[in-house]
């Protein structure tokens, strides 16, 4: 099984600042183009939060529009920038979601690796939150499948960064959630946006990771002051692949675009000693360092 994962792709309205300054929906056409043409195609793509920029109706609109192309179901949660009932209004095809106006919070039980996501939204606020409530539906979830391999999803991240800015904005109540996932051992990930870079760190005795944003990133700092800018790194979504019991799950990030096209080297069948780079094969370093690369 092959799951996708795109998150923070902010969409917004046409001549918003988004479209003006980081092109939010643009990239996330690319981005749908990128993991339409993936090779294998993966199964499932997670979306996990801040899907537009400001909540509004004809923001998802605009999302749902440009979703639409992608062949494999697309499962979606609630970042701090969305809105729970506007998203699930638009998204109402989505027969996942739950229609209780309540948290989203689902389980997708169709394919080898279970899903659970968790709703971590608190309306205006930044930062995230997990309640009692929800940690109890979490709990309760998790019991119920406890031998199944299991991907948790969720906007908010679980642990310190050091990116100070953005660790203000964290998620209250991960010492919590933390208990509840060391009772669970067969969740084999937890799988976070919110922070525009690819981040990995052990978690409760599984292993927690945020995903690139598929346009704008946040410049990595990890200095004293709590500042925070944007850097158009190139975007990216990351692929998560099971690969049975025996080796678990196995996360790559996938870089998004045709800046750098791929040299193959070798076939499937022999070495290519003597193939050429493609068209627009640009490589990055000097000739001195190449050259001490070997």
């Amino acid at each position: 099984m092959l799951i996708a994962q795109i998150t923070d792709t902010h969409v917004s309205t046409p001549e918003s600042r988004n479209d003006r300054d980081f092109r939010t929906a643009e990239h996330l056409e690319r981005a749908v183009a990128h993991l339409g043409a993936l090779t294998p195609r993966p199964d499932v793509v997670l979306a996990t939060g801040d899907l537009v920029e400001r909540g509004d109706m004809d923001e998802y609109a605009r999302l749902r529009e440009l979703l639409e192309p992608l062949a494999m179901p697309v499962y979606v949660i609630p970042g701090n920038h969305d809105d729970r009932e506007h998203l699930a209004r638009v998204f109402g095809h989505h027969r996942y979601l739950p229609r209780d106006g309540g948290f989203i919070q689902y389980v997708v039980e169709d394919w080898p690796v279970r899903l659970v996501a968790l709703d971590t939204l608190i309306p205006g606020e930044s930062g995230g939150r997990l309640c009692a409530e929800r940690l109890a539906w979490l709990d309760a979830r998790l019991a119920e499948s406890a031998e199944r391999p299991t991907v948790v999803f969720m906007h908010h991240p679980p642990f310190v960064t050091g990116m100070r800015k953005m660790d203000e904005m964290g998620l209250e109540g991960s010492g919590a959630l933390a208990a509840v996932i060391r009772r669970h051992p067969q969740v084999e990930r937890l799988v976070c946006g919110h922070l525009h870079r690819s981040i990995v760190r052990r978690f409760a005795g599984t292993v927690a990771c945020t995903g690139p944003a598929t346009a704008h990133q946040l410049a990595l700092d990890l200095g004293e002051i709590p500042r925070l800018a944007t850097v158009m790194e190139p975007p990216a979504c990351l692929l998560h692949l099971w690969l049975g019991a025996g080796d678990g799950l196995v996360s790559h990030v996938s870089v998004i675009g045709d800046r750098h096209p791929p040299f193959t080297i070798f076939d499937g069948g022999q070495w290519l000693r003597d193939a050429q780079p493609p068209a627009g094969f640009h490589p990055d370093a000097s000739p001195p360092e190449r050259r001490r690369l070997g």
